[in-house]
């Protein structure tokens, strides 16, 4: 992670937070794949450090979780 950016620094900790709810939430649901995503939510920002990844991941993510239970799969 690249500390020296404050937009990086503001994203990861926004994006690890909304992981941390996507989590708790499939927790309370026991949703397997609510449980996935906000885990990875909360652990790829460690990883990553440019901000257009960070947050196209987040889409990434966040858009699979929305759309594959409406498309069947």
């Amino acid at each position: 992670m690249d500390l020296s950016n404050p937009a990086v620094l503001m994203s990861a900790m926004f994006i690890g937070v909304l992981g941390l709810g996507v989590f708790i939430y499939g927790k309370r649901q026991s949703d397997l794949k609510c449980l996935g995503v906000g885990l990875a939510l909360c652990i790829f920002p460690y990883f990553v450090s440019s901000l257009i990844v960070l947050w196209a991941t987040t889409g990434a993510c966040l858009g699979a979780l929305f759309l594959l239970p409406r498309l069947d799969v």
